[in-house]
């Protein structure tokens, strides 16, 4: 996504990556960084992986970015008080120099990911420098900006995407020569993921950095609600202060393509059959007495033609696609491209929550956006509502989009793989 050349984009800074002193756990004062570390807030599967990450060991980093308590103001004020203590007893300490931290991750299975972590500086959307590709929803951006200002902290780093060129040769080789040094910190996570950390502190080599990546714009691949924080934070604080800049890892998708999978929703109160019954005559459903993993199968083939889903929760799973095109028509806003028209978080909330099932986007109590497919039948069964799994969008139909500056329903994608909180985090009034 390289913006050199086009005269629009001329006006606008870049990216512009700042150092600073991370934070970061002792290894000395911990049973394992594995167990400190969770995946991002939003994708942690509640009750059931807030407590299993809870009991994971004391210090997990899961009680500062999900702090449970009566009320919001108390889960805000607890987790401002734990980073509190945790710093006063030495838990968490602050690296002595500033820098940038190049971050890799690697699986079993031959996927490998590096980026580098740094404070972003913070732009609006007209600056064209960060580019969302989903709406947010206002109460979880509310929520994340009460913990932000609780804690005075950045948390967990954000996900956002660059194309590299011939211009961001020299990063990207430090970044492979930076592999190569002993890391500062090294743990392989319950999924299967290897983590390593370096920093780098060397003045011409930032200097590098910050040349390189002013010439780009990046997309936004997870963290829509904290950079929406970033923004209504820095308006919040008179500039310049440590609020203009936000945490985030950039990944040139360039060199190491990100892997887009499917976010789905469990909608609560209303079970399958119910869910099922109220589609007669808008689209065609198919029961499939398989297995998951043929049931995505068929999920699979059937969104090569149109959209599709597939419905869980009681025990079979249902193919649902051939949506009727006059429903389509008189459900679908028409001031969109015909990209985002087609798109099957499009239907599915425009005409299937909107208007077929009529249950409200915005409400918590009525629909949960999870990761995991498994987790997400499993709760449907267990609760009596229904499972909306999801097939992905490819990942050029997000940068067109975003290109465009139209932005995709909530919780359309979900890139990965995702930084792991807890490895580094910044605080702002260090």
């Amino acid at each position: 996504m390289n913006t050199a050349g086009h005269s629009a984009a001329t006006a606008h800074r870049g990216l512009e990556l700042t150092p600073f002193r991370g934070l970061r756990y002792d290894p000395d004062r911990v049973g394992s960084l594995a167990a400190v570390t969770s995946p991002p807030y939003d994708v942690v599967v509640r009750p059931d992986g807030l407590h299993h990450l809870e009991s994971s060991d004391p210090y997990n980093i899961v009680r500062l970015i999900l702090p449970q308590a009566a009320t919001p103001s108390a889960r805000n004020q607890q987790a401002a008080e734990t980073l509190r203590r945790w710093l006063s007893e030495g838990i968490l300490t602050t690296d002595p120099d500033p820098g940038l931290y190049v971050y890799e991750q690697r699986d079993g299975n031959g996927m490998l990911q590096r980026g580098i972590i740094g404070a972003l500086r913070v732009s609006d959307p007209a600056e064209q420098v960060v580019l969302p590709h989903e709406d947010v929803m206002p109460h979880v951006v509310a929520d994340r900006a009460a913990l932000m200002r609780a804690t005075s902290a950045n948390l967990e780093p954000l996900l956002l995407t660059y194309r590299g060129d011939d211009s961001t040769t020299a990063t990207a080789d430090l970044i492979e020569r930076t592999a190569d040094r002993p890391p500062l910190l090294a743990t392989t996570t319950e999924d299967g993921f290897s983590h390593r950390l370096w920093s780098v502190t060397d003045p011409a080599d930032l200097a590098t950095v910050r040349t390189d990546l002013a010439r780009h714009q990046a997309l936004i691949a997870d963290g829509h609600h904290r950079w929406a924080t970033y923004r209504r934070l820095r308006t919040e604080h008179p500039s310049p202060s440590p609020w203009d800049h936000g945490l985030v890892l950039l990944v040139d998708t360039a060199r190491y393509p990100l892997r887009v999978r499917a976010i789905h929703r469990l909608l609560h109160g209303l079970p399958v059959g119910a869910a099922v019954a109220a589609l007669d005559g808008h689209f065609r459903v198919r029961r499939l007495d398989v297995p998951l993993p043929e049931a995505l199968a068929a999920l699979a083939d059937a969104a090569c033609a149109g959209n599709a889903f597939l419905l869980a929760g009681d025990g079979s799973f249902h193919l649902v696609d051939h949506p009727d095109p006059d429903l389509l028509a008189r459900t679908i806003p028409t001031d969109r491209p015909a990209a985002w028209r087609t798109l099957d978080a499009t239907v599915l909330h425009a005409t299937l929550l909107d208007h077929v099932w009529h249950i409200p986007e915005d409400s918590p109590d009525r629909i949960a956006y999870i990761h995991d497919t498994t987790a997400t039948v499993a709760k449907a069964e267990r609760d009596g509502g229904t499972a909306v799994l999801m097939h992905p969008v490819r990942e050029e139909v997000v940068r067109d989009l975003a290109r465009q500056g139209v932005t995709m329903p909530r919780k359309s994608t979900s890139f990965g793989p995702k930084p792991a909180s807890g490895l580094v985090l910044r605080a702002l009034d260090l």
